[in-house]
């Protein structure tokens, strides 16, 4: 895809209008966000990263489009098994809800520039050295294993090494003051809880991309495909959490689904010299195994186990 620099700056600048329009417009105010406003910003974003894919398919054809709706859907479903540690990170620092859009603003910013580092570096490994396709298949493969044998992920923030070594510049009040980052107390700055939350959030969005990039890889290594596929499932992410907090639980058997996804992609990736899988057979197969994970959820819904200590039907705290 001949993607020129304007077009990387016009793409850019566009995201960055709607991330100031989402901040400093329609939630300029702290506040707790309902479902309902919750699943109109998702309609949203969706609605628009389907406009970009039809954009693609308009000036590029069907295959970068399907590529595109392919690593879309890899990334927005890894998102959503990933939403699980974001609500163990806001139970942990007990953020208040009403603050919780902000840190997620905050923190999805942040990946957005860490996911440019990691796409543009795995395609540079890939032309430039062609067996590390092989390196990322296994390690999506070893992934996929992981998951199917420990399904529930634990957060510890105590033991992050850069919120010890912000500890180390600068103490960290437990006040979360109106919603802002720093705050002075007798002359001495402080950082606050919602700061050390953002932090925690980069941190793990690190270990997200890790998984999730190569998988994006395996369709294409078109990079403003696989960004623009990132970027729009990220910018999805935040609206997503806070209509699926309080549903996760019902679709228990999605986490399965993952593991299927990443071993396919793994799969397709260490025979990529030996077999052309079609963009859309990925896609359908992607798409099936999806839908067969939430229909087999919804049909055996996971039974309610007597002294169950995850994460209640609000999203937020264990239930009594």
């Amino acid at each position: 895809m001949t993607v020129t620099v304007v077009g990387w700056i016009v793409f850019a600048i566009l995201v960055l209008v709607f991330l100031a329009l989402d901040l400093g417009v329609f939630n300029r105010k702290a506040h707790v966000v309902n479902v309902k406003e919750a699943l109109l910003w998702t309609g949203f974003w969706v609605a628009l990263a389907m406009l970009f894919c039809g954009g693609v398919y308009w000036f590029e054809g069907h295959h970068k489009a399907l590529e595109f709706l392919a690593g879309y859907l890899i990334e927005y479903s890894l998102s959503v098994d990933n939403l699980f540690v974001f609500l163990m990170i806001f139970g942990y620092f007990q953020v208040p809800p009403q603050y919780e859009h902000k840190a997620l603003f905050w923190g999805i910013l942040g990946a957005l520039v860490i996911r440019a580092v990691f796409i543009f570096a795995g395609v540079a490994l890939i032309e430039r050295f062609e067996w590390v396709i092989y390196v990322f298949g296994l390690f999506l493969i070893f992934t996929a294993a992981k998951m199917a044998v420990s399904k529930d992920r634990e957060v510890h923030p105590e033991k992050n090494p850069v919120l010890k070594g912000l500890c180390r510049i600068m103490p960290v009040d437990n006040s979360y003051d109106g919603g802002r980052f720093f705050l002075v107390k007798d002359g001495v700055r402080h950082a606050t809880p919602l700061f050390a939350v953002v932090l925690a959030l980069e941190t793990t969005d690190i270990l997200f991309a890790v998984d999730s990039i190569p998988a994006v890889l395996a369709i294409t290594t078109d990079p403003f495909i696989v960004y623009t596929s990132n970027v729009f499932a990220i910018l999805g992410l935040r609206s997503l959490f806070f209509a699926l907090s309080g549903l996760m639980r019902i679709f228990h058997y999605l986490h399965y689904g993952l593991v299927v996804i990443l071993s396919f992609v793994g799969v397709k990736m260490l025979l990529s010299h030996l077999v052309k899988i079609p963009v859309f057979v990925s896609l359908g197969v992607i798409v099936g195994v999806l839908l067969t994970a939430i229909l087999t959820s919804v049909l055996w819904p996971k039974p309610v186990e007597e002294g169950d200590t995850g994460v209640s039907m609000d999203g937020r705290h264990p239930p009594a």
